[in-house]
């Protein structure tokens, strides 16, 4: 079938209950490309009104109303297929919500409007609205559990690997990249699980950058020389993880996930009073039938075509934050498309009504 042709896929929308079918194309395009990229960006606008206020729900709503309007105007039959929460639970961008004007071609999102929020609270480094997009059934439903990742650059896909030791696989990227282990940097979660982790990196002789919140950039940090970023280690969020695949998988770089379960590995208030059968019995209701599985990248995020968008909020690794000026605002993004195996920084300005100067930078 050629691209381009029409097949009927996705729950029904309104139009199609009242007799009129639609359709969508096999691929996304870059037209749609380009709306996603505005997505993020206005998002991180409206997030960053709030930057260091100490707000960080009011900074997470405040994007989520903003991607999900500028959604509704693209032509598409979206979903978000891992979003703000179950319906009962989050007022707009939920899972299974349908976005976007129910025209043009199924795509499937996974969002985090506002990653790092703590960050953007604080005015700290490394906030930024993200999302992963692909057509229908191309991402993974991540239940809201937690994963164990490993994050690395391409010189070392398919050479490290999740069930091996830290020890094992620093002396593996040291071999890769042809850096002195003392030169590597390990991206770990600043979290009590991690005590173990940290002490084995140390004790390789390679460095640990802990953080605080925002694993994301620096997993898809991992995936660009020069970043001063070698690898992710530890456990973070399963969601925010079907993101970082989706980069890693365009960039062709490293991802593996595995789902965590037991409530003593994860050590978080989030899970007190949840069991290790507890947990295992919700991933069996969710059609989860091997818990213990290694995702790769390429089933995180397995459709044709994967793209991911990001937006600074704050300054980071990768990008800068929203820069508000008289005139105008500035936004700085990246787009990761296997759609033309593309990675491109791009710096928006965003001019104001009535504008009278605009500065170059």
């Amino acid at each position: 079938m050629a691209t381009g042709a029409l097949i009927k896929s996705g729950p029904l929308w309104p139009s199609e209950r009242l007799g009129l079918v639609l359709y969508r194309s096999l691929t996304l395009d870059r037209t749609l490309i380009q709306e996603i990229l505005e997505v993020v960006e206005q998002a991180a606008i409206a997030s960053a009104k709030l930057t260091g206020c100490g707000l960080k729900n009011e900074a997470d709503e405040a994007a989520v109303e903003a991607m999900r309007e500028r959604m509704g105007k693209i032509n598409m039959r979206g979903r978000i297929v891992i979003g703000e929460g179950e319906r009962d639970e989050a007022p707009m961008l939920y899972i299974g919500e349908e976005v976007g004007t129910g025209t043009g071609p199924g795509v499937d999102f996974a969002v985090d409007p506002c990653e790092g929020t703590n960050l953007c609270a604080n005015s700290q480094r490394g906030s930024m609205a993200v999302l992963a997009a692909s057509e229908t059934g191309g991402l993974f439903n991540a239940p809201d559990f937690y994963m164990k990742k490993l994050a690395a650059p391409p010189a070392a896909k398919g050479k490290v690997d999740i069930n091996k030791s830290a020890t094992e696989n620093i002396k593996i990227l040291s071999e890769c990249l042809g850096v002195a282990v003392s030169d590597l940097v390990i991206v770990v979660m600043d979290r009590a699980r991690h005590k173990d982790l940290i002490a084995e990196i140390r004790g390789t002789g390679a460095r640990v950058q802990p953080i605080s919140d925002g694993d994301v950039q620096a997993a898809i940090a991992c995936g660009f020389a020069g970043t001063g970023t070698h690898c992710l280690m530890g456990i973070g969020a399963a969601p925010e993880g079907v993101i970082s695949a989706a980069a890693l998988r365009a960039l062709g770089g490293h991802f593996q996930g595995q789902l965590v379960y037991d409530p003593a590995v994860a050590q978080t208030k989030e899970w007190e009073g949840l069991t290790r059968e507890g947990n295992l019995a919700r991933l069996a209701e969710m059609g989860i039938t091997d818990p213990d599985k290694v995702y790769e990248a390429n089933e995180l995020a397995s459709g044709k075509d994967v793209v991911f968008a990001g937006s600074g909020i704050t300054d980071g690794l990768l990008f800068g934050g929203v820069k508000f000026e008289s005139d105008c605002v500035r936004t700085s993004s990246l787009v990761i498309s296997t759609l033309d195996d593309s990675a491109r920084f791009t710096d928006t300005v965003h001019i104001k009504p009535g504008a009278q100067s605009i500065a170059l930078r």
